[in-house]
């Protein structure tokens, strides 16, 4: 656990990127195997301890330390583990440099995993008694999963490649093969084994994303340089149909065929399709488009009952192919592989499966005006696509383009805040926001949304202290703060949409709201009324 300690504590502290790479990098070129293996599977989120939940710690903690007294240290310190590994009450023998040495990551892993549920927190609770701060900081992040080091999976893709002076692509297409700990991916890498072959029939392949449209890149859009196509408010997926075998995978690879199994008997191809998850049913003309909130609806069930897939059948709208049976199209350009999908699609039968079509323009002007008057509600703006772009895995600069819609912004008033994680833990990051409902002698903030990005670090500050300046209520690690007409924080935020929410008290839910602005000039009353989001909202 000592080496293991030190990466995180390293790292969490670490802001340039290819600092971090290095120190990756380092550690699984120095530690053995198969810590190195459990380690990347822990920075990379494909560690599972079901042995261990974080309900189970605090249940140990408080048999040591009053409840109460750890409740205050967590709405403290903001952050589970660092707040247990602080508080954790010293052995009688006290934690040593050397026990800590003498615990391998491989082994809590290797026991956790097969230790029942009464059984996985008591061996936590042993490992807790020996460790320093920092050991028991470290393994109480292992086993719940929740790193929050800002180290992304594809960055320790990325250093594995550094490691075997190799491209991250050929890590991603074999990964999703692959298990803890990795024994093989490393003697790979090091030059000591074969490359490792996915066992996985229709695997899934590595997506090409886009960048956002800046002011710059305008001068190179050109039909004859760039396809133009609409950008769809749904869930970007891979379906995979090889030898007889069906999955859908999800951007970042996640299998969601259990929870679509409508639309995976359906598919009646032979490849691999780039495209959107819509909800809609066949009509005469194409499909009647359903909204983002009714593919809510369906998402992250392990098991979907009949009666919900025939309310809300989904269906594939099909935009790139990258197989054609077992041909692979990704080294070819964009306009090739665009008549492939569009012969591959002609051959189908199904009616869950479509083709996104190609927008006509003349010029950055006849974008602009498909942008801002859509023909659907469920498109968010425009895709812009290279026609001699190949399928690259990653987020190349230039190949791709996505220019969305301008969003939606409301003035709305602070009323509650909560602390965040890692970074921010110190920190009332988190905030709740609402507008006025009724007329103005009953006026009543109700809240529309949250939002925990989008400012500044420096703006992040003066919230933090209006904030402890201004509250007036606490409910546990919530706090409420001061929101009345003459006195209150006006934020503007803007979101990419509205959805009606039986689950909020305003009966509206905002998609992806972010603080634009804070409005230090505004009064609380200036503030937007609700019947300006519902009348949105019918628009």
């Amino acid at each position: 656990m000592h080496y293991f300690a030190a990466l995180l504590d390293r790292l969490v502290l670490t802001p340039q990127r290819n600092t971090k790479l290095r120190l990756i990098a380092d550690y699984f070129r120095t530690v053995d195997d198969p810590d190195r293996g459990y380690a990347l599977a822990a920075l990379t989120g494909d560690l599972n301890i079901p042995s261990v939940k974080p309900a189970m710690l605090r249940a140990l903690v408080t048999e040591r330390m009053d409840d109460v007294l750890f409740a205050y240290s967590y709405d403290y310190v903001g952050d589970l583990a660092e707040t247990i590994s602080l508080v954790w009450p010293a052995s009688d023998g006290h934690a040593t440099d050397s026990a800590e040495k003498a615990l391998r990551l491989g082994e809590v892993v290797e026991r956790l995993r097969s230790a029942s549920r009464s059984a996985g927190p008591r061996l936590v609770e042993a490992w807790l008694d020996e460790l320093d701060p920092s050991g028991r900081w470290a393994l109480i992040k292992l086993v719940t999963g929740g790193l929050r080091i800002g180290v992304s999976a594809r960055l320790a893709k990325q250093a594995l490649a550094d490691l075997g002076k190799c491209q991250i692509n050929e890590i991603e297409e074999i990964w999703h093969g692959l298990a803890p700990p990795y024994c093989e991916l490393f003697a790979w890498l090091e030059g000591r084994g074969p490359r490792p072959q996915s066992a996985i029939v229709a695997p899934f392949r590595p997506v090409m994303l886009s960048h956002a449209l800046g002011d710059g890149d305008l001068a190179s859009i050109t039909p004859e340089a760039y396809a133009a196509e609409w950008k769809w408010d749904g869930v970007r997926v891979q379906a995979a149909c090889q030898s007889g075998v069906r999955r859908i995978y999800t951007r970042s690879g996640d299998e969601i065929s259990a929870t679509f199994p409508d639309l995976v008997e359906a598919l009646d191809f032979d490849g691999v399709i780039d495209g959107e998850l819509l909800m809609g049913a066949r009509v005469e003309d194409g499909f009647s488009l359903g909204s983002f909130s009714e593919l809510q609806r369906r998402l992250n069930r392990k098991t979907v009952p009949a009666k919900l897939m025939e309310s809300h059948p989904a269906f594939l709208r099909a935009y790139d192919c990258l197989f054609d049976a077992e041909e692979d199209l990704r080294g070819r350009p964009f306009r090739a592989r665009r008549r492939r999908l569009e012969n591959l699609v002609g051959r189908s039968r199904s009616n869950r499966l479509d083709l996104s079509p190609l927008l006509s323009y003349a010029d950055c002007g006849d974008l602009l005006a498909l942008r801002a008057a859509p023909p659907e509600p469920a498109i968010e703006g425009i895709m812009l696509k290279r026609w001699d772009s190949f399928y690259e895995p990653g987020r190349p600069k230039g190949p791709w383009y996505k220019w969305k819609r301008d969003p939606h912004t409301v003035d709305a008033v602070l009323m509650y805040a909560q602390r965040g994680h890692g970074k921010r833990s110190s920190y009332y990051s988190d905030y709740t926001f609402g507008v006025w409902r009724g007329d103005s002698d009953g006026d009543e903030l109700v809240p529309v949304g949250k939002a925990y990005f989008g400012f500044t670090d420096k703006e992040l500050a003066e919230i933090d202290r209006f904030v402890r300046n201004n509250t007036v209520n606490r409910f546990g690690p919530v706090r409420e703060v001061i929101h009345e007409a003459k006195q209150g924080l006006v934020l503007e935020i803007a979101f990419e949409g509205l959805q009606r929410s039986k689950r909020h008290k305003s009966g509206i839910a905002m998609r992806f709201p972010r603080i634009a602005r804070l409005r230090w000039d505004k009064p609380p009353s200036e503030a937007d009324r609700l019947g300006t989001l519902e009348r949105l909202l019918d628009e």
